[in-house]
């Protein structure tokens, strides 16, 4: 008979084995659920010793009726979709694991801001209407170099983007209020305020965690001060771009293009979503992903296996690889 049981709240990918590898050896079970929502994961999991969430929402509601629990472990970087405080409150640890896809999502932003740049989606469907023109690219084409790219936030993805461009010239400014200008100096980017970087920069990279405070920090009165040419990228959470502005934006011209890897509502977190609920779906000029960013099958493996590692330290009494305090925000 099982020492514990280990839930994981929902999964899109063929099995658990590879937790199963980590957690069975130590006499735990691990239980596969399909609730993204986490709106039943207070009686579905109500005997966990470990819950081990990756879309799911994880209330305070449901966090009491997990009396037995140790341990909140996230898959991925963020924790907006946890209460934090409720989990400490009722003597858990929470675990995340910050690392696993840095270069993943810093690639995925570079690959969308430089076919934004070079206008490829609009080259590209010009070329199967039967168009051969290079003006059909229909706003400016700038030269990588002596471009300017802003980098809003400047955590470790940010940085890793920051140094996969260099070698592209261009001009690196980033706003991140926790992060001084030293820091930024030894990086080779300069330090600017956040209505600075949106008048200034050709690519805007929004590369900061979801909070209270960032949500919609891409908002109308943002996308009116970006240039026209301009375009934006957001592989971080969707909440942070109001998507009815960037609508309005990408329609009337205010900016040129924009690539999101995740939209508003957040799709992966609920099962009946359908196209038709976001408008940005119908525009050309827009580059849309199903928050994919992350994903390579090294890090798919890195994060679940992470994830376990994290769940068997806790019942095995040992320090988790990473453990998040209340005062943290949301991510990957």
């Amino acid at each position: 008979m099982a020492k514990w049981k280990v839930y994981v709240t929902d999964y899109d990918y063929a099995d658990l084995d590879v937790e199963k590898s980590i957690l069975d050896p130590i006499g735990a079970e691990v239980i596969g659920l399909q609730d993204p929502t986490g709106e039943n994961l207070g009686s579905l999991a109500r005997d966990a010793d470990v819950l081990m969430s990756r879309y799911a929402k994880v209330t305070r509601e449901t966090i009491e009726r997990l009396t037995q629990c140790k341990a909140i472990c996230r898959y991925g970087i963020g924790v907006d979709t946890v209460d934090i405080q409720a989990v400490y409150d009722h003597g858990m640890v929470l675990t995340n694991i910050p690392d696993f896809c840095t270069d993943e999502v810093a690639e995925n932003t570079i690959a969308m801001a430089f076919a934004l740049i070079r206008q490829l989606p609009r080259y590209d469907k010009a070329v199967h209407a039967g168009s051969w023109r290079w003006q059909d690219a229909g706003v400016p084409i700038m030269r990588f170099r002596n471009m300017t790219w802003g980098l809003v936030g400047f955590g470790k993805i940010a940085q890793n983007v920051a140094h996969k461009i260099k070698g592209f010239d261009f001009r690196i400014i980033s706003y991140d209020p926790y992060v001084s200008e030293a820091t930024m100096m030894s990086h080779g980017v300069k330090k600017v305020d956040m209505n600075d970087l949106l008048e200034r920069s050709d690519l805007v990279s929004v590369m900061c965690p979801y909070t209270p405070d960032t949500h919609h920090i891409i908002d109308e009165a943002a996308l009116r001060k970006m240039k026209t040419h301009a375009s934006i990228v957001n592989c971080s959470r969707g909440k942070l771009v109001d998507n009815s502005a960037l609508y309005t934006a990408l329609s009337d011209g205010w900016i040129a293009g924009a690539g999101l890897d995740d939209l508003e509502e957040e799709p992966s977190k609920h099962p009946d979503w359908t196209p038709a609920g976001n408008r940005l779906l119908a525009l050309p000029n827009c580059i849309l992903t199903p928050h994919s960013a992350y994903y390579s099958e090294t890090s798919l493996y890195l994060n679940r296996k992470m994830t376990a590692e994290s769940a068997r330290a806790v019942l095995l009494g040992e320090p988790p690889i990473n453990v998040v305090r209340p005062s943290a925000g949301g991510g990957t």
